[in-house]
């Protein structure tokens, strides 16, 4: 992927970006933008790469600009093996560069708080939602710098299923909990760029406006039609797209197990819900 040339130039390991990525602007960037299951094992990123991204993803807007959190960058291939599996072994977390886990960081300020003789009120449901948001906003920022700088990234969606096996082998303190996983290295794969509902599926003018069933189902026809779709039903023995995710991918009995899990975890590191 290539960076658009509208900013002032960045330098990454002493090589001027914008000079090499100036081809590409910046809605084409966004508009062609793939995740990156499968990484080029021969093509290291260095961790001075990824501090620099890292720190300029830290501008990023966050709550009171406290910045709770904190990225545990895992790069050893013995330490990327011992993640694996709390994240299922994914095939993007097999040849990744570098493991990325964004966490909610209480621990950083509610410690600077107390040894300034103030008693910090974030271990809550206000603080944690706060801490998801500025956490996720953090994670997609250095996603969208990477992607610029010619890396591939892929979110894994089992951080939250395995954390306390993530907390364990990252050696989490109390009021640190792990809510992002990223994957990043260079892209050894092509894929085909993921189909996305309508804009007027997700875009409301000043008030929101419910879809009538037939504008509903309307939204979805491209992606319930498409053959990946049709070959997924068929595997799973379904009638539909909405039945494969509803009741094989992401059922109710596994999203209430992994909510009790979670939230068990969460008050074993300080964060009562």
């Amino acid at each position: 992927m290539q960076q658009y040339s509208t900013h002032t130039p960045h330098t990454i390991n002493s090589i001027d970006i914008s000079e090499i990525y100036n081809d590409m602007n910046i809605n084409e960037y966004f508009s062609t933008r793939r995740t990156i299951r499968k990484y080029d094992s021969s093509r290291p990123v260095s961790l001075e790469m990824l501090n620099e991204m890292l720190d300029q993803a830290a501008h990023a807007a966050n709550t009171g600009n406290m910045q709770t959190y904190s990225v545990i960058v895992t790069a050893k291939p013995d330490a990327i093996a011992a993640l694996a599996p709390a994240h299922f072994n994914q095939p993007a977390i097999k040849n990744a560069a570098a493991v990325l886990t964004f966490c909610i960081d209480f621990n950083r300020f509610n410690r600077w708080c107390r040894l300034n003789n103030a008693e910090p009120g974030l271990n809550n449901m206000q603080g944690f939602t706060w801490g998801v948001i500025d956490t996720s906003i953090f994670a997609q920022q250095f996603c969208t710098i990477a992607e610029m700088n010619g890396l591939g990234t892929c979110y894994l969606g089992t951080t939250t299923y395995n954390a306390e096996q993530i907390a364990e082998a990252l050696k989490l303190p109390s009021d640190v909990v792990p809510v992002i996983t990223v994957t990043v290295g260079y892209p050894d794969e092509t894929p085909d760029i993921q189909e996305r509902l309508p804009i007027k599926a997700i875009v409301h003018e000043e008030e929101y406006c419910n879809p009538t069933d037939k504008e509903l189902l309307d939204f979805y026809s491209e992606k319930d039609n498409l053959p990946s779709s049709r070959q997924f039903i068929k595997e799973n023995g379904k009638e539909n797209l909405a039945q494969v995710f509803a009741e094989v991918r992401y059922p109710r009995s596994s999203n209430e197990q992994f909510s009790r899990v979670y939230r068990e975890f969460l008050k074993n590191q300080g964060i009562p819900l």
